[in-house]
């Protein structure tokens, strides 16, 4: 038996995650509540990304991951985010980060997939979006 298989010969796939935080502000125009009104978070995000263990023994480089994710995060960080998503609700947030992170991903030839984005507005609530 390989490092990189069961004892049933089926390859493993592993999740692979990591966590970031970026800051900015928007308003909810569309929400009854206070948040209608401009106000900010310094958000944590957490990306799930799966793919299969290789020869040397990792799925992918944790560097190039966090380069990812960073990559993503970089257009929300300090931004007001109503000029970049019409609607920006943590749902929406989520949206956004799966899409882009699993396009550049991809593009990067990483050998992953983005499973699952969790968006954290707080300490105590955040959204999730799998794949």
């Amino acid at each position: 038996m390989r490092g990189n298989e069961l004892q049933s010969g089926v390859r493993q796939r592993f999740k692979l995650g990591v966590t970031a935080r970026f800051s900015a502000a928007h308003r909810l125009p569309r929400h009854e509540g206070k948040c209608k009104e401009l106000h900010g978070h310094t958000y944590k995000v957490e990306v799930m990304f799966e793919g299969e263990q290789r020869e040397n023994g990792m799925v992918a480089d944790f560097s190039q991951l966090k380069s990812v994710v960073r990559g993503v995060l970089d257009a929300l960080d300090h931004k007001y985010l109503n000029e970049v998503l019409e609607n920006p609700t943590s749902e929406n947030i989520a949206i956004f980060i799966l899409e882009n992170a699993a396009q550049l991903a991809k593009q990067k030839r990483l050998g992953v997939e983005v499973v699952m984005v969790r968006v954290w507005e707080d300490e105590d609530k955040w959204v999730t979006i799998k794949k």
